[in-house]
């Protein structure tokens, strides 16, 4: 199977990294092109076994895949210039935020296309991708694209295009809420008196115990709640905090806005 990726950014990279990792093709196979002339020298050196071209030394593809890793604001431009076209039987997977399948189809008049919602922990082979298909995707073809997403964390199909817009929110973005808790509790830390390093410690340290917790646990979430929140003490005093300030609806509102944000952006 020969694989191209369209669009050599961190993404693309970080899936042709995965795939070459776990084996799933062979470096002959795979094919990068970028718009970025500059990166075509430091890709070729990441990828020595592969072939790496600019946008514009494209005449031709003729791989089984190709992966449409470019930014969504640069999708007109790669449709407009497009010196050629995919034929039936290539399978188009879009891994562009607010890109629908539609629009895909009707831009490059081509029927296989399957779009995908991956997140920055992709980078890591630790991601979560939502992936939905056009009509007339054979099983087979998603089982194909099921083992290349794999590569780079977990996937979940999703029947209808329209809740891409719901994972682009709690899956795509969802890395900077974390985030942004993070970077609010190392400042609480830093406001105690400790030191930066030593709060940034204790609170990625202690994100990383409670993930682990949620995910070998049995017990709901609310238990795991009641396990470290003991009447009358320190933890049930910062709960009751958040929830007089309503931090869980803020947090659902804000959710709920970017999913709103996608879909105007898919329009």
């Amino acid at each position: 199977m020969k694989i191209t990726v369209l669009g050599a950014g961190k993404m693309g990279l970080s899936f042709s990294k995965s795939f070459l990792k776990y084996d799933l093709i062979k470096p002959e196979n795979l094919q990068l092109i970028t718009r970025n002339a500059e990166k075509v020298e430091l890709a070729k050196k990441e990828f020595p076994a592969s072939q790496v071209l600019s946008f514009d030394e494209v005449k031709n593809i003729d791989s089984d895949l190709v992966i449409i890793a470019v930014k969504p604001q640069d999708f007109q431009f790669v449709a407009e210039n497009l010196p050629f076209k995919f034929n039936e039987k290539q399978m188009l997977l879009s891994i562009m935020a607010g890109i629908k399948i539609e629009k895909i189809q009707q831009v490059f008049d081509h029927k296989k296309v399957v779009r995908a919602m991956p997140n920055a922990p992709s980078l890591l082979g630790m991601g979560i991708t939502g992936y939905t298909s056009a009509e007339g995707i054979s099983f087979s073809d998603l089982i194909q694209i099921e083992r290349f997403l794999n590569a780079t964390g977990r996937s979940v199909y999703l029947e209808d295009e329209h809740f891409l817009d719901g994972v682009t929110a709690l899956s795509g973005s969802g890395p900077a809420y974390f985030y942004y808790i993070v970077d609010a509790m190392i400042n609480a830390g830093t406001e105690m008196g400790i030191d930066e390093n030593l709060s940034k410690l204790f609170v990625q340290q202690t994100m990383l115990g409670a993930y682990h917790l949620i995910n070998n646990s049995e017990k709901s979430l609310e238990d795991l709640i009641k396990d470290v929140a003991s009447k009358g003490g320190t933890t049930e005093a910062a709960l009751k905090t958040f929830d007089e300030n309503k931090l869980k609806e803020i947090l659902k509102k804000g959710i709920l806005a970017a999913e709103n944000r996608s879909r105007e952006l898919s329009r």
